[in-house]
């Protein structure tokens, strides 16, 4: 048993050199030992329509994913991974046709450019569209239910943002 535990320990060591090791979480995330900290700018509204608040509503809910999730604290600028972009499209559109009226649901989309660069290593950085939709009665008022909407289409792209820059998978 005592030989087996060398073995690990020794494989371990190996394995997980000071230059190369990683940290790896519950969220799968892979993170380098060399970063601590992010960075995000403000995203800016691009889309010329959605509430007033949904520029700082999405850079904090990117904020609180990173800190979170990544455990990595946030900096005002320069940070180890960074983050910058825009709220490219916010839309409203029928779906789902039903017998007798125009639309039985109506899909809010939210559209976000993300350029992420990660300062420890130039190869990797990377700027994605990301884009996710919701579906609501159309019998609904979309001010009823927008900032349920905007909340749920939000953890979702920001599930979207954090795999493509930290589980790489």
């Amino acid at each position: 048993m005592r030989n087996i535990i060398s073995i690990a320990l020794i494989c371990v060591t190996l394995i997980c050199g000071e230059s190369s090791c990683k940290v790896y979480s519950f969220t799968g995330a892979n993170i380098p030992t060399d970063i601590h900290n992010f960075s995000v700018e403000l995203l800016q509204n691009r889309a010329n329509n959605g509430p007033a608040s949904l520029p700082q509503v999405m850079t904090d809910k990117l904020k609180a994913k990173f800190q979170t999730e990544a455990n990595l604290k946030q900096v005002a600028s320069d940070g180890d991974l960074q983050f910058k972009g825009a709220i490219t499209g916010y839309t409203i559109t029928s779906d789902a046709p039903v017998s007798g009226a125009s639309s039985g649901l109506t899909k809010l989309t939210i559209s976000l450019q993300i350029d992420f660069v990660n300062t420890k290593n130039d190869k990797d950085k990377w700027t994605e569209t990301f884009t996710r939709f919701s579906q609501y009665s159309s019998s609904i008022n979309l001010t009823t239910v927008e900032d349920q909407l905007v909340n749920d289409i939000g953890n979702q792209l920001m599930d979207d943002v954090f795999q493509k820059a930290l589980v790489k998978w």
